[in-house]
């Protein structure tokens, strides 16, 4: 199987929510888009084939997993990141952010407070405000370049706060970081403490960046397993979010049967079918894909480095542990946030996520994912120079 990350797939008038929506969201018709969490390669050709089989079957009836999906999806866990969940505690829902929402709702109350750690995915802060809770924000420090749990403040927001349910990003999006278990040791410890629930995002668990490593937070005890929710999806991995397909385990039993309660009275039963197929294959087949898609995405990093420090020094990169997004400081500009979003979109003619979006801490930030071919990027990379020539 011969793989082309460099190939370059025109994806507009697919429906395709990265290409095909600027206009309708605000944004020039021709701009060039960095901005959504999703790849510009083709997923791995074992799935592709899954697919085509299944289509040609002709018939899209219900579908449930059976045992086999389940066991594969253990096994991969089990491979890539020394952690044997149970088949018991696998719940589908149709994406990682649906299953916080539901978190939200199942495990809360209207009034309580859900913490988080800013700059965070903004869907956290959505899930937590659209359903009535209190945002209870415990920021992120960026010290030298690296942000830093503040623990003494995560502690006091809990206990101020009327916490009852915690939303950890792990890795972290937009801040790069690969918890250490210490640091996840610690956060257990505390939540245990004032009897806070975790729902864990770790979403972006494989892509992690050489000499780092992911802790899936439920492997550190069974005690800490038995107050977690865990959040996970081929979507990121293999590039299959419209399939809608994410894999959430939930060891203590009476927290899985209050959660699975929760999905039905959504409306969420059954699966999509082609997205069940594709998880299968992609989990079966799509390790030697995965390899290689990582060292480009290194590779794609290392010149995105060497572009800045050449071409922008006053742009300060983040050194990222995880992820395939990068998280840049525009500060040394002296622009406010709304200066900085026309520079990029009008004068770049580029389609980032301004930083605001995450929190106030991500004022003076912009976030741009790497995952495409480096022809793609590195054009992006130009038309970011050229817009910052002269300032």
């Amino acid at each position: 199987m011969t793989i082309h990350f460099d190939e370059i797939i025109d994806r507009r008038g697919t429906s395709c929510l990265k290409y095909d929506f600027a206009v309708e969201r605000g944004y020039p018709k021709d701009i060039l888009p960095f901005w959504v969490a999703d790849m510009d390669f083709r997923t791995p050709q074992p799935v592709i084939d899954e697919l085509t089989r299944r289509v040609q079957h002709g018939i899209f009836g219900y579908t449930d997993p059976k045992e086999s999906y389940k066991e594969t999806i253990v096994n991969w866990m089990t491979e890539h990141h020394g952690w044997t969940p149970s088949t018991r505690a696998l719940i589908m829902t149709p994406g990682v952010v649906f299953a916080l929402a539901a978190a939200v709702r199942c495990f809360t109350k209207p009034g309580d407070g859900v913490l988080l750690q800013q700059p965070v995915y903004y869907p956290f802060t959505e899930v937590i405000e659209q359903n009535g809770r209190q945002l209870v924000n415990s920021p992120l420090v960026l010290k030298d370049g690296h942000y830093e749990i503040d623990f003494a403040d995560f502690e006091q927001k809990i206990k101020s706060g009327n916490v009852k349910l915690f939303l950890l990003c792990s890795p972290h999006n937009p801040a790069g970081r690969v918890w250490t278990k210490d640091e996840l040791l610690r956060i257990a410890e505390i939540c245990a403490r004032h009897d806070v629930l975790i729902v864990a995002d770790e979403i972006h668990h494989e892509f992690v960046r050489p000499g780092f490593r992911h802790t899936v937070l439920a492997s550190l005890s069974p005690e800490i397993a038995a107050r977690t929710i865990t959040c996970t999806s081929p979507s990121k991995t293999f590039n299959l979010a419209g399939l809608q397909v994410s894999n959430i385990f939930i060891e203590n039993d009476k927290l899985r049967r209050k959660f699975r309660a929760e999905v039905l009275a959504a409306g969420y039963s059954q699966p999509n079918a082609l997205g069940l197929f594709a998880a299968q294959a992609a989990y079966e087949h799509g390790g030697k894909w995965l390899k290689e898609l990582l060292a480009y995405i290194e590779t794609n990093y290392q010149k995105t480095k060497a572009f800045l420090a050449e071409n922008m020094p006053k742009v300060k990169l983040i050194e990222p542990e995880g992820t395939y997004l990068l998280w840049l400081d525009f500060s040394a500009y002296g622009l406010s946030d709304e200066e900085l979003d026309d520079v990029i979109v009008h004068k770049a003619n580029l389609w980032l996520d301004s930083g605001h979006i995450f929190g106030p801490a991500g004022s003076n930030f912009q976030r741009i994912n790497i995952a495409c071919p480096w022809q793609t990027l590195e054009n992006g990379l130009e038309h970011l120079k050229a817009a910052f020539a002269n300032r």
